[in-house]
């Protein structure tokens, strides 16, 4: 008997975007590592690779993550 009983049928509701096949799911499908999710929406999913690519250029010029340039050679202000 198994400890943990794995879960394959998903929340209705519960929208997945599957890195490995590239679609929108109902429901957990795919492996955790392959899917990025859960979204409110089919709509949220569908665009779940430009909502990461959105977030990833804000956290990358955001100042402050890259403090430590700001602050000079010598960590100075």
């Amino acid at each position: 008997m198994a400890l943990f009983k794995r879960r394959t049928v998903g929340r209705p509701g519960e929208w997945f975007y599957c890195l490995e096949h590239g679609k929108v799911e109902e429901g957990p499908d795919c492996p955790g590592k392959d899917r990025m999710g859960p979204y409110a929406s089919r709509e949220d999913a569908q665009h779940a690779m430009r909502t990461a690519q959105e977030r990833n250029l804000q956290w990358e010029t955001d100042p402050r993550w890259h403090d430590s340039a700001a602050r000079g050679e010598d960590g100075e202000v």
